[in-house]
């Protein structure tokens, strides 16, 4: 059976991407065939083809993102975190010094904007006012825009943020696939959730809305199957896509799903990428002008190129060659800082031999404030 790019003549392909560029919807089946797609030559002409759409809207720039996660502690149970309030880890919490430092340290890295990021620490969402401080302080010493990812806060949090400085709010929905989303955010509202970053989009802060694929055939530890085959993480991702489109959002990711330590899902095998690289490069397809991260966290720079080479245009959790802070997934857990190679640095150097290049600051801060306006 052939798929959609497979079926097409050059200038059927040509006419495909004209379409995309000029915002001309998918259909689910398209999106279906596409996720199905396991041919080289095929999967290379959907890459190449997300491509060609983000070159036109962004040429061969690429944005970095810094990555700060300044607190361990989190309430919440999630099935996938390793974070989760019930995994016996070490924790910490890192404090307004210490941020400072942080901060004096990022601020001539090259990264065009901070990422503060946390669990759902009681310390913080009981007390806007510490994280609060912690957006002050990273917006005064570096003087970038500031991402926070704060978990579901109510509406005051969210003005109140607004009014501190942050310019971008990040809460993943993981799934809009609800059965899905249980057996994942376990014990938490779907629906407070998906209002959190409306609240955020009304009070002039950007958003960020992520999915997770990966999980057909997985069990829970109690044995219950998470999506049973590879057409229930097709259908999921399907919904999901659609569900991001409901908020507007100006980023849009996706995360391969990595088994924690610890965590009702330790067991599992490790999906392969092949997923969440076609869902970027349809994510790509489906919001042809906004950002899309290529992460470091879940396969570091050979891990960035693959999904900057399926449509990605961020790269997010750089972090300072001689940090000691985590990640959210932290595939180099057991590596070395020496041999980390998520730093600015290695990220800027890499994106030159791919002909890519770091946008200007000045290009990312128009971003901002051209969807905020919107």
């Amino acid at each position: 059976m052939t798929d959609l790019f497979s079926r097409m003549d050059d200038a059927q392909y040509c006419q495909f991407i004209e379409d995309i560029i000029s915002k001309k919807p998918l259909t689910n089946e398209m999106i279906r065939e596409m996720l199905s797609v396991t041919d080289r030559d095929s999967l290379k002409k959907m890459y190449d083809a997300a491509v060609a759409v983000k070159n036109h809207y962004f040429g061969k720039n690429v944005y970095l993102y810094s990555f700060v996660y300044f607190s361990t502690y989190c309430k919440n149970n999630c099935a996938f975190c390793y974070y989760n309030s019930k995994n016996k880890i070490d924790r910490y919490r890192v404090t307004p010094e210490e941020l400072r430092k942080m901060c004096e340290e990022l601020k001539d890295e090259g990264v065009h904007m901070i990422d503060l990021t946390m669990g759902e620490d009681p310390h913080f969402h009981n007390t806007p006012e510490n994280l609060l401080e912690f957006v002050r302080i990273t917006k005064e010493i570096t003087g970038l825009p500031v991402m926070v990812s704060p978990g579901v806060v109510d509406n005051d949090f969210i003005k109140s943020l607004r009014a501190a400085g942050a310019d971008f709010f990040a809460l993943y929905q993981e799934t809009y696939q609800e059965e899905l989303y249980k057996k994942l955010r376990v014990g938490q509202s779907f629906e407070e959730r998906t209002q959190a970053r409306k609240n955020a989009k009304a009070a002039g802060i950007c958003i960020e809305d992520g999915i997770l694929t990966g999980f057909s055939k997985m069990k829970l530890s109690n044995g219950e199957p998470i999506n049973p085959s590879v057409s229930d993480d097709i259908k999921s991702a399907i919904a999901s896509i659609r569900g991001m489109q409901e908020a507007d959002p100006d980023q849009v990711r996706v995360m391969t799903f990595e088994p924690q330590p610890g965590t009702p899902l330790a067991e599992t095998t490790q999906a392969s990428d092949l997923m969440e690289l076609k869902v970027i490069s349809i994510l790509r397809f489906v919001f042809p002008d906004r950002l899309i991260p290529a992460s470091l966290d879940v396969a570091g720079i050979p891990g960035m190129v693959d999904r900057l080479n399926a449509g990605a245009n961020v790269v997010t959790s750089i972090i300072s060659a001689d940090s000691k802070l985590e990640g959210v997934v932290n595939f180099d857990r057991d590596v070395s800082l020496s041999e980390r190679q998520r730093d600015a640095k290695s990220v800027i150097e890499k994106l030159h031999e791919m002909g890519l290049e770091r946008g200007s600051q000045e290009s990312f801060e128009n971003y901002l404030n051209r969807n905020r306006s919107n």
